[in-house]
């Protein structure tokens, strides 16, 4: 089967991540053409996708809602997961209950009506470089941290996952 995991990403950990999924994938025997979702001119080439954004401000970043609103007819007949690489992982204490608010905003905010098989909220890279000056005064003041919160081994168990499912449909 001919899928495909697309990102948008604004510094790296969002591609990082759909690489890895990829990779997994393939390893399932699977072609996974990992690909920049700007980047994707004929989406009829696959058979299923696994598309993943970059979250701000609780949404995916504006490639990332331009190939959905493209293709949105397409998907909408093929299987799709979805996940979104935010930073739940950098949240602390009270702000820490703001994750769990995140995950349905972000599809809430998705253009049209996919049926996705599922969504996951994914931790990427924050590094204090990321964010302006009152980003980064905002964070802290929240008891955020900056680090690499990628949980690769729960990555590598969905890509697991689609893969089963996949095969058994």
């Amino acid at each position: 089967m001919n899928l495909l995991v697309g990102y948008a990403t604004a510094h790296g950990s969002t591609r990082e991540i759909a690489e890895r999924l990829g990779a997994r994938l393939g390893e399932t025997g699977l072609k996974a053409d990992v690909r920049s979702m700007a980047d994707v001119e004929d989406a009829d080439a696959y058979e299923a996708f696994v598309l993943g954004s970059a979250v701000h401000g609780q949404a995916w970043l504006a490639p990332a809602k331009d190939f959905l609103r493209r293709n949105g007819e397409l998907l909408g007949a093929r299987p799709v997961w979805i996940f979104s690489v935010g930073m739940p992982g950098a949240l602390r204490g009270p702000c820490k209950r703001m994750a769990d608010e995140e995950k349905p905003a972000i599809t809430r905010d998705l253009p049209g009506s996919i049926p996705y098989q599922g969504h996951r909220l994914l931790s990427g890279v924050i590094t204090r470089d990321q964010l302006p000056f009152t980003g980064r005064v905002a964070f802290r003041l929240m008891g955020c941290r900056y680090d690499d919160f990628r949980d690769w081994p729960a990555v590598d168990a969905w890509a697991a996952e689609i893969a089963r499912e996949l095969s058994c449909g």
